[in-house]
């Protein structure tokens, strides 16, 4: 017999205990001795499959789950999108051209309350990156945007080729571009705003990853605006209202298209943009916006007509953007971005999307 199976979890005993059975108890269960049982939680003896299988089933869980293999992740260096700082942490995970990158799931997200299972754990010193069984960070594809309908892009996504993953960061139209041109993700979503006649998306990415040779994929045409309580009880109709000494509100970061749009429109109107901004409860997301409203510490937020819906807000349009997806060239062949693309032309997706407040499909997945 082995004196112990390195890379090899065992669960056995937290099982055990939560069933409230002695090690004696489970032996005489699954037909062996007491020392067997006592040898697989300590790591000298992995059982055969009939053992197992009969673990198992008395423990009412899956033999994977009871004998796990631990498997270092994919060779590069890791790049953290997010704070890990914790002495251990969950990562979503993917890899980009050669290097890893992970997104840490128990951080602070802008009133995210989402919890995903993830692809492995890191320690708090970045060096003990452990994936979990059946996790493939090389399959896997990153998508950064601030779109909430990314979500489905996500699992629609998912779901189209086994063991592939597709992950959703939110982030700015600014920072998705960003990191993108580093190299640390797959698709960044964007949704920047035309002063003339020139795509504001494609500029921006030429800008972001100049001689990267990029695709430029239409998602959706969403209505941007600003969300105000239920009933618009301060009677505001447009940004000009923002300018009032007695008007709370919460808007986006520099580098947000929200916040250049907002700009705009408040450099059409002639009003400086001090006499907002000096006052601005400056937000991460459109969701942190909306709760900011609903729970009366602002008056007004800017974000999309699907959140406020959501968040039972009223809703003023202001403009009607389009959200796009860019993915440089080299990359279209990798399986998770390939199957991106085919989703994008699937009807499936297109209904789900229609469905939502505010969102016109009629250019989705056209490329560019």
């Amino acid at each position: 017999m082995p004196e112990s199976y390195p890379g090899i979890r065992c669960a056995l005993k937290k099982y055990r205990r939560n069933k409230g059975l002695s090690q004696e108890e489970l032996a005489s269960l699954v037909n062996v001795r007491r020392q067997a049982i006592y040898d697989m939680e300590s790591g000298k003896y992995l059982p055969n499959t009939a053992v197992a299988l009969r673990l198992a089933r008395v423990l009412g869980c899956t033999v994977e789950i009871l004998f796990a293999e631990e498997r270092p992740a994919a060779q590069g260096a890791l790049r953290l999108l997010g704070d890990a700082s914790s002495p251990f942490s969950r990562l979503a995970l993917a890899k980009v051209r050669e290097t890893l990158v992970g997104i840490p799931l128990d951080e602070d997200r802008g009133l995210s309350f989402e919890l995903r299972s993830s692809d492995g754990t890191v320690s708090g010193d970045r060096q003990g990156i452990t994936l979990l069984p059946g996790a493939d960070p090389e399959k896997n594809i990153l998508i950064l945007g601030c779109d909430p309908a990314l979500s489905l892009l996500r699992e629609h996504t998912s779901r189209f080729a086994a063991g592939l993953r597709a992950h959703a960061m939110f982030a700015s139209s600014g920072r998705a571009l960003r990191v993108l041109s580093e190299g640390a993700s797959h698709v960044a979503g964007i949704h920047f705003h035309s002063d003339g006649n020139d795509d504001a998306n494609m500029a921006a990415v030429r800008a972001y990853l100049p001689g990267v040779p990029c695709i430029l994929v239409a998602f959706s045409r969403q209505e941007e605006g600003l969300m105000v309580a239920a009933g618009n009880p301060l009677g505001i109709r447009g940004v000009e209202d923002l300018a009032r000494p007695d008007l709370r509100f919460a808007g986006r970061e520099q580098g947000a298209a929200l916040r250049a749009l907002l700009d705009a429109l408040l450099t059409r109107q002639n009003i400086p943009s001090d006499m907002v901004h000096g006052r601005l409860r400056e937000v991460r997301s459109h969701c942190e916006g909306a709760f900011h409203v609903a729970c009366n510490a602002a008056d007004a937020a800017t974000g999309l007509r699907v959140i406020a819906k959501s968040f039972g807000l009223d809703f003023i349009p202001l403009a009607v953007t389009s959200y796009d997806l860019a993915i440089p060239k080299d990359i279209t062949a990798h399986p998770g971005v390939d199957a991106l693309l085919n989703v994008l032309q699937s009807g499936e997706l297109r209904r789900e999307l229609q469905s939502l407040p505010g969102y016109d499909v009629s250019e989705t997945g056209a490329v560019s």
